[in-house]
């Protein structure tokens, strides 16, 4: 017997970048982000657009033409936008990945050529995963225009869509070229995706930064307020503690079955599909975290103290930490319907063995591998009857 061994790395490096009003003429971010310094011709750029976010600003594609005139030497861009819903519709429905895929082969897009998604998370997730998969991959340039997205969702490696009635079935790993987050975009959203996003900085700080987490129980009430600056450096150091675990971990591409990442995102998952997404993601994360934390504090892993100061930050920021889709089929584990089937496709999603992040304290996670359902029980009425005394 013969074999020959292949064996071969590839550096992947981008830029998380920090701007406003990102396409005024004086503003020369994008341009440098996609000239190729004379290495190439002059790059073509398809602009996909959130169909919400491109609501709110009627005159960007107007923005975007001024711009291109006054940095028409340094790259073109495709005449007409595609526009896609915004939220999980975008990521429901292969029409969408679809029409992306038409308008790349329409405009005889190559591997030189960019695609560039103006969205929130889920467009940047459909847009992403059509420029993976196009020619076997087109660079990709996100500017994502939640706060979820400009913290957590656009700012790693991966890629996807739903499908079979599952999160992120499909999916690639693949960086982008460059992420551009322009927070004069924030202005746009309503209360609801403004604090989305405000649950996953919760929990990247739960899991690895305790003076972050201190920092945000101080913003809470401004960032309820809508306060821009709070809201700015809870989005920086988000994005700069993801980009971290990303780069360190030791495992970018998820080959193996750790994700600390995802923490209460177990719980997010199912419950977004129980509520057919009529829940927001950053809403079901601060759901997910409230049960983990409730579960671990539960499993002695965590005080009483610790555990209230958790939750009352997520009250402080205004959020809804129970609904009735928690309740379903609890003493039926196996039925779909309950979100303790969850676990089953969280462990199905990861590969290998279960593997869900817990807390050991504020700033430190601990994985386990294996579940008290009874407690998970006791942890769901638990939460529901604190939100009700609340009420």
């Amino acid at each position: 017997m013969k074999s020959i061994k292949q064996e071969f790395t590839v550096p992947f490096s981008y830029n998380v970048e920090f701007t406003e009003n990102l396409f005024d003429p004086a503003n020369t971010l994008f341009a440098d982000t996609v000239d190729s310094k004379g290495s190439d011709p002059k790059p073509t750029i398809l602009f996909v657009f959130d169909s919400g976010m491109y609501d709110c600003q009627p005159n960007l594609m107007r923005d975007i033409s001024n711009y291109t005139q006054k940095h028409s030497g340094r790259f073109s861009v495709v005449s007409e936008p595609v526009i896609i819903p915004g939220g999980e519709r975008s990521k429901n429905d292969p029409k969408h990945v679809q029409m992306i895929l038409d308008a790349i082969e329409s405009a005889d897009l190559d591997r030189h050529s960019y695609v560039a998604v103006i969205g929130g998370g889920a467009v940047t997730d459909t847009a992403g995963y059509a420029a993976a998969i196009a020619h076997r991959g087109i660079r990709l340039i996100r500017i994502p225009t939640t706060v979820l997205a400009q913290n957590d969702a656009a700012v790693g490696v991966k890629n996807g869509v739903n499908a079979y009635g599952k999160k992120n079935f499909l999916g690639t790993f693949v960086p982008p070229v460059s992420v551009l987050n322009d927070f004069s975009f924030l202005n746009t959203l309503d209360d609801r995706q403004w604090r989305a996003g405000i649950s996953e900085a919760v929990k990247v700080a739960l899991i690895k930064d305790a003076d972050f987490f201190e920092e945000l129980e101080a913003n809470a009430k401004a960032l309820n307020m809508r306060d821009k600056d709070a809201m700015s450096s809870l989005i920086y150091r988000c994005a700069e503690l993801h980009l971290e675990h990303i780069s360190t971990s030791g495992d970018p591409f998820e080959r193996g079955s750790s994700r600390p990442l995802d923490f209460g995102h177990w719980v997010a998952h199912k419950l977004e599909q129980l509520t057919d997404y009529r829940l927001l993601h950053g809403e079901a994360v601060a759901i997910g975290i409230a049960l983990d934390t409730i579960y671990s504090q539960l499993l002695g892993y965590i005080s009483e103290e610790e555990c209230t100061r958790i939750l009352d930050l997520f009250r402080a920021c205004g959020f809804t930490l129970y609904i009735q889709e928690l309740e379903q089929h609890l003493d039926h584990p196996e039925k779909k319907e309950s979100v303790l089937h969850g676990l089953q496709e969280f462990r199905e999603h990861l590969g290998g063995e279960l593997t869900i992040m817990l807390l050991d304290e504020i700033g430190r996670g601990v994985e386990v591998h294996e579940v008290d359902l009874p407690l998970y029980r006791k942890a769901i009425d638990t939460l529901r009857t604190n939100e009700k005394e609340l009420v």
